[in-house]
């Protein structure tokens, strides 16, 4: 249904259906909305007719009648697509008024002012959405009238509309909901829609449903209000009541945050026998969808309607903790509550918060300029920034920045994105800058109404402070605080809820999940995480260390391997113990160790630099005799493309004693473990092999260093030798390879940009963003694993790998091991692991579980 229906229409046919308050209503199905779109923007031939039609249904039910002159039907005319995108489209309430029906309804309710009331409400949104006048405008014509009457503005909002349109204000009100229908067609592709569709990787063929519902009012004075309710806390999972309501208003006061709404808990002392219809309603709803929900609701003189419910935006917290908690109470299933947390979202778990000593610190010294409301939980710091142009424009050079607004609205979300956080002094926790930053797992803090924010000035005041654009501060979304100056953050915990879930995934997921790991404070965190070994250990990371720099750069500039050699003679300690701590770390689970893989010069200073400073000390008489000698080394290790020049094994070949004293190392350290009683288990990879008799030179060359170490040790250890596969041509020729490798392990990253034939850095600073707009590609090959062309030849290597050596260990060791799709893929064609960054561990745990999960819902 929600394919047809949208996401809103689904919820109101399945709430029908169920018996719950629902104004009545008709939806036009997102088939029309596509063809409006192929038909040159043309409403769909008999649409009108239809729509009419089936109004007289509605008119029947309601006794009211669209522009009747005694009982009039007011309609609102809402979007509705399959995937929520809150705020993203467009919207138009009480759309049925004009001069006579505003007095007929004026007359039927016996209150001239609430009738006035929605006819202003009804031409400023029209006027904005349907005939395209900034909203601007309009309030700022309503903030100088703020002393005239409901009767004077709408005067005033109707001679503006004559002036900025060259027409009157449209009185026929089938003309009215024709321009409203096309009018929410065509936000489907307004700006912020297209972004929002980008950023969370929804389809631009969907379209939207239209929503046609019958008008029911929260502005019919104190018995009457409108809010947002959650089934449970939408920040920490807790299962409370969580909302906001006004008394005497309409929806669009909640999410568009223009006035700072009650809690709604307090809705119990002034609407008592409502707040206890609600409360019902939605516990319902929970059980009914067997999940979390967000319902827009409006009480009309004590009476409650129910307008919307949808899965409720989340933080990860309140996701994880909401699904553990109902499997508990057994609402759902394990498999359920792995099913509905997304991978990605994890990455909320570690959020910063503010150092508690340092946050005390900053309070004790009077830097606490405000407390609004804590919307979305984490803790931010970045530079004061009040336009979400400059917002997005600094955030892609680099900066940190908070985003402040009075309230913001959905044309703001270009801003908010790259924003580290948000800050507003308007709108509740159901606001748009709280929902949207949720959603993102972003610090929010809003409703701060003690900051008087100046856009024009670009300044802000707080208790006699006045903050500039581009000072520091510090939000916290977790408690709503506002610190002048930057505060020491420290690093996240993983919730007892995320440990039991992840515990589920266990009893489902195939695939072994190892991370990437160099140094033993990383081995550490994916211990922490619950990886399973080491997939992908760099030592070229560990030549980078100041106190060995300075003998690996000794070693590229020997002119003999005597010098090499003496060079290596005093590497070999360092690079042993490092082998050692990272082997004590992970006690017997496997650790696979990349021989040395990048071209010797990343190791010396850049040339240009070098040339710099030669010049800079002949300039000046000094001796420039060592500098000179650097960069003539500089100079003859410059390769036209590295990425393809001498590296990997060819380095390995070129110059064995490397690999020599790294296997020498590794195996020392292994033996001295093992005979101290610490297990290890030692898996060899050479990296950048393209032809087989490659392997088997350095294996064999390798081989026998390990058997010389084990036997000066008189200790066998376990090990493997086994190899990357990063080169195309490795791929098709892995039968072959497979003869000599003990495992294979997929580097992804080099083998997507050899087999696309990108660079990764250029692609993505020049031309890439331009092949995923124009649809060329629909994903960034290097986040999202290539099925067609990179995982073909991923499919390939593991058929004939394992066809010439069955019990063959394959995983995957590039960034595509941590991205859930990809994990996916890694399931499908049989790897035996995926390996990632020890932050993603968590991701990609709960990815191979659901891998498995969707493997099985299709063999049901």
């Amino acid at each position: 249904m929600r394919e047809y229906l949208g996401g809103k229409g689904t919820g109101l046919v399945q709430m029908t259906h169920a018996g719950f308050p629902v104004p009545p209503g008709l939806i036009i199905t997102t088939k029309a909305c596509n063809e409006y779109a192929k038909n040159q923007f043309q409403l769909p031939s008999g649409l009108l007719e239809q729509v009419f039609e089936k109004l007289t249904t509605i008119e029947k039910e309601t006794n009211k009648k669209l522009g009747d002159k005694t009982k009039p039907l007011l309609v609102s005319v809402r979007s509705g697509a399959k995937f929520s995108m809150p705020g993203m489209m467009d919207t138009v309430l009480n759309l049925g008024l004009n001069d006579e029906t505003v007095l007929a309804l004026s007359k039927a309710t016996s209150n001239e002012s609430f009738a006035l009331d929605c006819y202003r409400r009804f031409i400023q949104m029209f006027g904005n959405v349907v005939l395209g006048i900034q909203k601007g405008i309009f309030e700022a014509i309503l903030e100088e009238s703020n002393t005239n009457g409901p009767a004077k503005i709408i005067a005033k909002f109707k001679e503006t509309i004559k002036e900025k349109t060259k027409k009157e204000f449209p009185q026929d009100v089938k003309n009215q909901l024709e321009l409203a229908i096309e009018a929410v067609f065509k936000s489907w592709n307004n700006p912020r829609a297209k972004y929002y569709r980008k950023l969370n990787k929804i389809q631009d063929d969907l379209g939207t449903a239209v929503n046609i519902q019958t008008m029911v009012f929260g502005n019919m004075g104190n018995g009457s209000a409108t809010g947002v309710a959650f089934t449970r806390n939408p920040s920490t999972g807790e299962d409370e009541v969580y909302g906001e309501y006004l008394i005497n208003a309409q929806g669009e006061d909640v999410v568009a945050g223009i006035r700072t709404p009650k809690k709604i808990t307090e809705m119990k002392k002034e609407l008592p026998e409502a707040y206890k219809q609600l409360l019902e309603c939605i516990k319902k709803l929970e059980l009914f969808y067997k999940d979390m929900q967000d319902t827009e609701f409006t009480i009309e003189q004590n009476k409650l309607w129910l307008l919307q419910t949808r899965a409720a935006k989340r933080t990860a917290q309140a996701a994880v903790k909401a699904a553990v908690d109902m499997t508990n109470t057994k609402i759902i299933s394990k498999e359920d509550a792995i099913r509905r947390i997304d991978p990605l979202s994890l990455n909320q778990f570690l959020l910063k918060s503010f150092d508690p000593q340092s946050k005390k610190q900053a309070e004790d010294e009077n830097k606490l300029l405000a407390i609004g409301l804590n919307a979305s939980p984490g803790a931010a710091c970045g530079k004061i920034i009040f336009s979400p142009d400059e917002s997005e424009i600094l955030s892609q050079n680099g900066e940190k920045i908070i985003l402040v607004r009075v309230e913001t609205c959905p044309d703001d979300i270009h801003g908010i994105v790259p924003a580290v956080g948000v800050l507003t002094s308007r709108g509740g926790m159901t606001s748009h800058a709280a929902v949207v930053a949720r959603g993102m797992g972003k610090p929010c803090v809003v409703g701060c109404e003690t900051l008087k924010i100046d856009l024009n000035k670009e300044t802000a005041s707080v208790n006699g402070r006045t903050l500039k654009k581009g000072e520091l501060i510090s939000i916290d979304g977790s408690s709503g605080q506002v610190f002048l100056g930057e505060i020491k953050t420290k690093e996240p915990k993983i919730s007892n809820e995320l440990k039991i879930l992840l515990s589920w995934t266990d009893e489902f997921k195939q695939l072994g999940i190892r991370a990437n790991a160099d140094t033993p404070i990383d081995a550490k965190v994916a211990i922490e995480f619950g990886a399973k070994g080491i997939g992908l250990c760099r030592t070229e990371h560990m030549f980078m260390q100041q106190d060995r720099l300075p003998w690996i750069q000794k070693m590229i500039m020997a002119t003999s391997q005597v010098e090499r050699e003496e060079a290596l003679t005093n590497l070999l300690p360092f690079q042993k113990q490092d082998f050692k701590e990272i082997f004590k770390v992970m006690s017997g689970l496997p650790v696979t160790i990349r021989l040395l893989d990048p071209p010797l010069h990343e190791f010396l200073p850049k040339f240009d630099e070098l040339a710099i400073k030669v010049s800079e000390l002949k300039y000046k008489s000094l001796d420039s005799t060592k500098e000179e000698k650097l960069l003539h080394r500089v100079k003859a290790l410059h390769e036209a493309n590295p990425m393809m020049g001498l590296r990997g094994c060819r380095l390995g070949i070129s110059y064995p004693e490397i690999n020599k004293m790294q296997v020498q190392a590794i195996f020392e350290a292994a033996c001295e473990l093992e005979l101290a009683g610490t297990k290890t288990n030692v898996e060899i990879m050479i990296p950048l092999i393209c032809e087989t008799k490659e392997l088997k030179l350095v294996k064999d060359m390798l081989e026998k260093v390990a058997k010389e170490t084990m036997e000066k040790y008189k200790i066998n250890i376990d090990y493997k030798f086994g190899t990357m596969i990063e080169v195309p041509r490795a791929a098709l020729t892995a039968y072959e390879i497979a003869e000599h490798a003990e495992f294979f392990s997929f580097g992804t990253n080099d083998l997507t940009q050899m087999t696309f034939a990108f660079s990764r850095d250029d692609a993505e600073a020049t031309f890439l963003s331009k092949y995923l707009d124009e649809k060329i590609l629909t994903e960034n090959p290097f986040e999202v694993l290539d099925e067609s062309g990179v995982g073909k030849l991923m499919k390939i290597a593991v058929q004939e790998g394992k066809k010439r050596r069955p019990e063959l260990k394959i995983g995957i060791c590039g960034e595509h091991g941590g991205e859930p799709k990809s994990i996916s893929y890694a399931h499908k064609i049989g790897l035996d692991y995926v390996s990632c960054s020890p932050f993603r561990v968590p991701i990609a745990r709960l990815a191979a579980a659901q891998a498995c999960l969707k493997v099985k819902e299709r063999d049901v």
